[in-house]
């Protein structure tokens, strides 16, 4: 399989339920036209060129990943994809898997037939077999596995694109980073203006605000992804070149140069001045700690003021900006008495003290909405892990009566 040299294979970009409109977005900004859309994917096509791009810059989706068979679930054990121009025989791969039949009650054992397709081809074509576990160190495989149906695909990921790196410390009930991404695009914020977190917790939508202003690649915080461990990586493709390299050092390029160039290339981009006033608080001075240190570790501390203190002292700039609340629900934690005054008070500061700005929250309990009492202009559906949530978007925070549902 020549991986490296296909120009139109189809590319699949995987993402949690309901973010699929927004990973759509994102794609298209970056000037692919999606030939497929679910609830949880977005197709393209293209080549690896395109897969290491999309690694580095997506900030809504999991995983891209490359097909290569899809047969019937009782030929999983199928030895005729060419594992050994994938994978080094002394290298390392992980294989993972999504399982939706009712009757595998053991959804390790996907991974466990395929990790064995694998290492029987390798032992029948290289006499030696790689080295395989459940580290994102090397290459990767995944499988999904619906009903009578598997399809296996070289996962270019590895570990998903929603663990960045930087969340060193999560907190409790925190927000994924895919999510806190596709909230700040559905309420319109472009990292052009101030923006307000209150009730920070581990600080990821206020991370994930500054990355946008600064107009860094999420990607680039990833020490590896799992294309880098694919065959051929560092090897010269006839032909290629590797981004702004002069014509006369064209006579080619490996794949690990044109990434190294990307990322080069991604930083020269960043922005370096005029970023708006990212401002993170929480009542528990241990969670703005916690928020503070994952910032350090994204490299976005010195963009983002944290201060300990109830959400209603939130400092609020002149300028007017975004601001986004990320409560609890009365689900995993909290009861709806407890939280009812609570929603309250939320809905009283974005009116009183932000007026003219766009106000958002995120719920999974409607009747807990209801109690912000303010006009929204967009109700988005998101998932938060299980839970069907809405993003409420209040253009200007003004307030409406309760019977605005």
């Amino acid at each position: 399989m020549k991986i490296w040299t296909d120009k139109n294979s189809p590319i699949i970009i995987s993402c949690a339920k309901e973010l699929s409109p927004w990973t759509e977005l994102e794609v298209l900004q970056m000037g692919y036209k999606p030939i497929e859309v679910t609830e949880n994917i977005v197709v393209i096509r293209g080549d690896m060129r395109d897969v290491m791009r999309l690694n580095l810059n997506l900030r809504t989706a999991h995983r891209v990943l490359v097909p290569l068979l899809r047969t019937e679930c009782r030929n999983i054990r199928d030895r005729s994809i060419d594992w050994e121009n994938l994978i080094e025989a002394d290298g390392y791969f992980s294989v993972s898997s999504i399982v939706h039949n009712y009757t595998i009650r053991d959804t390790r054992i996907p991974s466990l037939y395929t990790k064995d397709a694998v290492v029987d081809r390798m032992r029948e074509m290289c006499s030696r077999r790689p080295d395989s576990g459940g580290e994102n160190i090397g290459a990767a495989v995944f499988v999904y596995w619906e009903k009578n149906e598997a399809i296996i695909y070289l996962d270019t990921s590895g570990e998903p694109l929603s663990k960045r790196g930087y969340r060193k410390i999560p907190g409790s009930a925190p927000m994924q980073e895919t999510l806190a991404a596709a909230c700040l695009m559905g309420m319109g914020w472009k990292g052009d203006k101030p923006f307000l977190s209150p009730m920070c917790g581990s600080g990821t939508p206020a991370i994930e605000a500054a990355m946008i202003a600064l107009n860094r690649a999420p990607g680039s915080l990833k020490g590896h992804f799992a294309f880098q461990s694919i065959k051929g990586y560092t090897r010269i493709i006839p032909g290629e070149s590797a981004p702004n390299v002069a014509p006369r050092q064209r006579a080619g390029a490996s794949p690990e140069q044109i990434w190294k160039e990307m990322i080069l290339e991604s930083k020269a981009k960043e922005r370096k001045e005029g970023v708006p006033k990212i401002i993170a608080t929480d009542i528990s001075p241990e969670a703005v700690e916690n928020a503070h240190s994952n910032a350090i570790a994204a490299g976005v501390a010195q963009y983002i003021q944290f201060k300990a203190c109830d959400f209603a002292d939130t400092p609020v700039p002149e300028e007017k900006g975004a601001i986004f609340f990320n409560p609890e629900y009365g689900i995993r934690l909290g009861t709806f008495e407890e939280l009812e005054p609570v929603y309250r008070r939320i809905g009283t500061f974005m009116a009183e003290k932000c007026p003219g700005w766009t106000g958002s929250l995120i719920t999974g309990n409607p009747d807990l909405a209801r109690v912000v009492n303010l006009y929204y202009k967009n109700r988005i559906p998101f998932f938060n892990g299980p839970i069907d949530c809405r993003l409420f978007v209040y253009e200007g925070c003004e307030v409406k009566g309760l019977d605005n549902k």
